[in-house]
């Protein structure tokens, strides 16, 4: 049986230079590092929109894991929180994106990317209409979700004909 223990709490005053920690855990590629530092400073600050965002994208480093599944889940609970239209469309779209990423890498499931490439497209699409003057990211990656769409040559799932034989 695994060992629990009681997790000791950040200081408020620690809660900027965590974060810092956390974003220089995810450009280190150790996003599970990234995930639990911002565990510690959203138990301090519930509602902090910058380690939301960090999380969501420490957890979304992760897809293509062991166990990926259960970070797309959490990733969508996160992103949930984000107050702001833009970035929760936004980062919803990137959780598509990366989720579509992932199943290229793994043989049979890449007919399923590109549902998620459309998904993120879509999302994209609708972070575009409500972005900030001078904020073309949204532009920029339903670019990219094109291009991969394009250059994988990936297509929609073939439905399968239900009916009556004749």
């Amino acid at each position: 049986m695994a060992e629990t223990f009681e997790l000791k709490k950040i200081s408020s005053d620690a809660v900027d230079h965590s974060l810092d920690k956390a974003k220089h855990y995810r450009l280190l590629a150790q996003p599970e590092q990234a995930e639990s530092l911002c565990l510690d400073i959203l138990e301090v600050e519930p509602s902090s929109q910058q380690t939301l965002v960090v999380m969501v994208l420490a957890l979304t480093d992760q897809f293509g894991h062991h166990g990926s599944k259960g970070c797309i889940r959490r990733a969508k609970t996160y992103v949930g929180q984000i107050q702001s239209e833009y970035h929760k469309f936004y980062y919803s779209g990137i959780i598509a994106e990366r989720e579509g990423r992932a199943m290229l890498n793994r043989g049979p499931a890449r007919s399923f990317a590109y549902e998620c490439f459309r998904e993120a497209m879509e999302l994209f699409e609708k972070a575009e209409e409500v972005r900030p003057t001078n904020d073309d990211d949204p532009i920029l990656r339903w670019n990219s979700c094109a291009r991969t769409i394009m250059n994988e040559k990936l297509k929609p799932q073939e439905k399968e004909e239900v009916g009556f034989l004749e």
